[in-house]
């Protein structure tokens, strides 16, 4: 089946935390056999920040900011048996979703890709006009990258016909053990970039840990954050390419991930971060959310903290050999269980039984 999949980037993760999500989901769905192309703007700065060369894969066409190119790229969506619009996509997104499931075919499978639930829930709750919310009930599937069951019943409650959680996985091909780097060396690594969903939980989780442990180095990568006032202790790295992920994973005695605020709330949706630094072997400490043991378990493959004296003591606590074993165990899990070839097959799943029930239809 063809794929016409319309999101933010599959090229740059600069400024897309959905990057990786994209190309290991992807990348297992075409080697199921599926054709896909995939259409992103050409906006803030990622073409000029790719990380990764067009694949081998799929099909990438990068179209400009505008209108009119907008539309150009839509029309496209006639050719597809699958036509997806991803939230976020960072350039008229209403327009987009409009002239996209305008231009597919009567028989496609029409998708919204939720990225990022929580925030799109939140719009919709406060909109009863919002676009997406009018047109959820002419849409076959909505499909989430995170939020379980809340997920699943808010969007129902707003009309959706089905909503399914493709979950955040590891792609083993990118993310895996890699060798130390003494430019990551450190007791707690955390990589984000500074946004105002976050920014108050980093405060709580990562600077106010550092001020507790001024003895203990620490470790800040990702963008935004150059003017934030920060301990003695920190020292800061920047934007972290994609191809650098493992190294900075695998280096400092243990990671943080801590969620953006309304992810923490909602739970059941475990970031990209939390599977690249298993993947990566890593000792990952994160913010406690529902639904964690779903994917690790708690004290044997990742250690949860509840707020910033949890990881201050956590860390102090913390020997380097208990450090490898969860990263161990954290590793043989995520390869076992949570894989994106194991998501793409979640993913064929629900696209294969909706084919067939369109089928039936179609003969009645």
């Amino acid at each position: 089946m063809k794929i016409a999949f319309y999101g933010s980037s599959l090229l740059s993760a600069y400024w897309n935390g959905a990057a990786t999500y994209y190309r290991g989901l992807l990348r297992a769905l075409a080697e199921k056999g599926y054709d896909i192309a995939f259409y992103e703007p050409d906006v803030y700065d990622r073409q000029k920040n790719r990380d990764i060369d067009p694949p081998d894969w799929c099909r990438v066409v990068v179209y400009d900011g505008t209108v009119e190119a907008l539309r150009k790229v839509a029309a496209e969506a006639a050719k597809a048996d699958i036509v997806v619009k991803a939230s976020g996509v960072g350039f008229e997104d209403d327009l987009l979703l409009a002239e996209v499931m305008a231009a597919a075919r009567p028989q496609a499978i029409k998708v919204f890709w939720d990225v990022d639930a929580p925030a799109t829930l939140a719009e919709m709750q406060v909109a009863p006009g919002h676009p997406l919310r009018r047109a959820l009930a002419s849409l076959d599937l909505v499909l989430t990258y995170g939020g379980g069951e809340p997920v699943v019943g808010a969007y129902r409650s707003f009309g959706a016909a089905e909503c399914v959680p493709i979950y955040n996985a590891l792609d083993p091909q990118t993310h895996h053990p890699a060798l130390p780097d003494p430019r990551y060396a450190a007791d707690l690594g955390f990589l984000g970039n500074r946004l105002p969903d976050r920014e108050a939980r980093v405060e709580e989780f990562f600077l106010d840990p550092a001020a507790r442990l001024p003895e203990q180095k620490f470790l800040l990568g990702g963008s935004g954050w150059q003017d934030k006032p920060m301990p003695a202790n920190i020292a800061y790295v920047g934007h972290v390419p994609t191809g650098a992920h493992n190294a900075f994973n695998a280096t400092p005695k243990a990671v943080l991930n801590i969620s953006r605020a309304s992810m923490a709330a909602n739970g059941f949706s475990p970031a990209t971060r939390v599977f690249e630094a298993a993947g990566a072997g890593a000792c990952l400490i994160t913010d406690y959310w529902e639904g964690i043991e779903l994917f690790l378990s708690p004290d044997d493959e990742v250690l949860v903290a509840r707020d910033g004296a949890d990881v201050a003591e956590i860390l102090a606590g913390l020997t380097s050999e208990r450090a490898e074993s969860i990263g161990k165990a954290a590793l043989e899990r995520v390869l076992a269980d949570h894989t994106y070839a194991r998501r793409a097959e979640e993913a064929d799943r629900v696209f294969r039984r909706v084919a067939e029930q369109r089928a039936m239809e179609a003969a009645e």
